[in-house]
């Protein structure tokens, strides 16, 4: 069971306790739940971010440099 990602387009905007990531080689834009950070599965994200950009990221923001069918299904883990 997927859980549907909070997703902000054309808006910079991102709501108090959510943090925007840029996933895949699209970098597409998902909002999420700042607890996540301190998931381990997400930590396992990060930590491929930070092997591949170090702490220099492209998009000015965070970039998790994975398909975005894995990020969703990591992320559907996380509650």
């Amino acid at each position: 069971m997927a859980i549907h990602l909070p997703r902000i387009v054309n808006s910079n905007k991102v709501p108090k306790g959510y943090y925007a990531v840029y996933v895949g080689e699209r970098q597409k834009r998902f909002v999420i739940p700042v607890s996540f950070l301190s998931q381990p599965l997400f930590q396992d994200l990060l930590g491929m971010s930070e092997e591949e950009f170090g702490y220099n990221h492209p998009t000015g923001g965070l970039t998790i440099p994975c398909n975005e069918d894995i990020f969703v299904d990591v992320t559907s883990r996380l509650n």
